[in-house]
């Protein structure tokens, strides 16, 4: 249990069971890699990210591996009204308020409040406090982000929030690019996925849903049974950014809900994706462009698809959709299950 600190300086820090390698910065609680196994036991690096922190500080990345909060995702025009008070936020991806704002949890330092490297269940946790009018956001939130290798090649990450003095939105996401391929091998327009969501929140020219939830039976947004990734993209538009309404479970995994399964069939390795997150925003790195990453690998459009579990976007000014408001002293919870096999 070393390795508490309370320090200002961004860091990587590794967790090592043998058969899956990961890395994670106290700067966002960012995954900046995580190595599983294919078919054959070869070890390949599936996460887009740099080698260092200084590109993340520096804020090259279109948020790679990191947590962002207090609210995932775009908020209509940076406005919404809670308990009588009208809010304004950072207009930080016009028109709208996007992950937080200007700096929202992705750029701030977590404290360590935990870490165990290697050995059984090897893990990490941070911590951080969102002071009273952050990024324009109502009350002070203490804020917990825990990573464990719960198995040989299974990663559990449990958020939580509590509002201290006042309520509050909290929606928090984890916001990495997979490509299960290995993050250098091109794009992920040839992966495979299902998503357990047979209903999608259409939205506007601005990427914020409409307020209407529509079945995709018949559109190119239906992955309910496996499909390539690729298959319809181009009838999307840029490609996938659009959040998906889980179905209620006929199967679930330490209390969470099938979410997804990606697959590569090259190497076969496959994630899945668990959750008690109501939602999951698909979205297929339609603005990454030209960004080089680690092994200056250069990551271009469609290099990762990100599976952001999470609360639909807008929530605060959409009544018909889950609430994402959380009550001063109740605490908002958020695990997410990363199941890797080959």
């Amino acid at each position: 249990m070393a390795d508490q600190s309370k320090n200002n300086t961004p860091e990587i820090f590794e967790l090592n069971n043998e058969s899956m390698h990961v890395k994670i910065s106290n700067y966002g609680a960012t995954i900046t890699s995580l190595s599983v196994p294919d078919k054959n036991g070869k070890l390949a690096d599936v996460v887009l990210g740099f080698d260092s922190v200084d590109p993340y500080v520096k804020v090259l990345a279109p948020y790679f591996g990191c947590i962002v909060g207090r609210v995932a995702n775009r908020i209509k025009e940076g406005k919404f009204s809670l308990n009588g008070v009208d809010y304004t936020l950072p207009i930080n991806k016009p028109p709208n308020s996007l992950h937080g704002g200007n700096k929202g949890f992705d750029k701030k330092i977590w404290d360590v409040a935990g870490h165990k490297k290697d050995g059984e269940k090897p893990f990490i946790i941070f911590k951080y406090h969102s002071a009273d009018g952050e990024e324009g956001y109502p009350g002070a939130v203490a804020v917990t982000a825990t990573y464990t290798l719960t198995s040989a090649t299974t990663m559990r990450l449990d958020m939580e929030a509590t509002p201290e003095n006042k309520d509050t939105p909290i929606n928090l996401a984890q916001h990495t690019y997979w490509n299960l391929a290995g993050h250098d091998s091109g794009n992920i327009l040839d992966h495979m996925i299902q998503i357990w969501g047979s209903h999608v929140t259409p939205v506007d020219q601005f990427t914020v849903p409409t307020g209407e939830i529509l079945p995709v039976k018949g559109t190119p947004f239906d992955f309910t049974e496996e499909k390539r990734i690729g298959e319809s993209i181009g009838e999307v538009g840029l490609g996938y950014d659009h959040n998906y309404v889980l179905d209620c479970p006929d199967q679930e995994k330490e209390g969470l809900k099938h979410a997804a399964k990606l697959r590569d069939g090259a190497s076969s390795r496959v994630m899945d994706l668990w959750t008690n997150a109501p939602g999951v925003q698909f979205y297929t790195g339609n603005y990454v462009n030209g960004v080089v990453g680690k092994g200056n690998a250069v990551y271009g459009k469609h290099a990762g698809v990100c599976l952001e579990t999470q609360g639909f976007p807008n929530a605060i000014n959409q009544s018909n959709f889950p609430s994402v408001v959380v009550k001063a002293g109740e605490k908002y919870k958020h695990t997410m299950l990363f199941e890797f096999s080959a």
